[in-house]
């Protein structure tokens, strides 16, 4: 019995050490030199030093003054993250995203963009599509009081095309530019 539990344990003890801690370590260790930003969350400081959010996860901006996130099932909260699991034919679906539209609805411009009425699934995607921060456009300009070719082109500056995937715009760097060249009036 002991040839068979002794080389067990010392095998599940081995597995333990390098998958539980050498593995975790070497990990961290590499992304600390290769990708120091990112490993260490995708930070975004102001100018004080403080910590205003991370590149990676959405925050609700209040006010017209700002470009606005996808809408949080989990209002942003990175605990309770994850899509509201209300299927496409739920009523309750069909009634915030009616509730949101007619909020944000602007007839000069149209239908307002899926992506300003919909979570994602984490709830907490911090990019929109270029067409969804465009239809912001108008009112933050007029909120702001700058010319909409401006806020057009701080939009083109800070659209990314990912590797794979649709071009998108991160809010959080968007809004964080949008303060510098224009705060908000008082």
């Amino acid at each position: 019995m002991t040839t068979l539990v002794r080389p067990a344990l010392s095998l599940m003890l081995l597995m333990t050490l390098i998958t539980g801690a050498v593995y975790p370590l070497v990990v961290t260790g590499v992304a600390q030199v290769v990708f120091p930003e990112q490993a260490n969350g995708s930070l975004l400081r102001d100018d004080q030093g403080q910590v205003r959010g991370s590149l990676q996860i959405a925050q609700a901006f209040q006010g017209d003054a700002w470009f606005q996130s996808r809408p949080s099932a989990a209002d942003y909260a990175t605990v309770a993250s994850g899509a509201s699991n209300l299927a496409p034919s739920n009523p309750a679906l069909a009634s915030r995203v009616d509730a949101s539209a007619a909020i944000l609805f602007t007839a000069e411009q149209g239908p307002v963009p899926l992506a300003l009425l919909t979570t994602s699934g984490s709830g907490l995607d911090p990019h929109l599509p270029p067409a969804a921060v465009a239809y912001q456009v108008p009112k933050v300009a007029a909120a702001r009081q700058v010319p909409v070719q401006a806020l057009q082109g701080l939009v083109e500056q800070f659209t990314l095309q990912p590797l794979v995937g649709p071009p998108v715009v991160n809010i959080l760097a968007l809004n964080r530019a949008l303060d510098q060249m224009a705060p908000v009036l008082k």
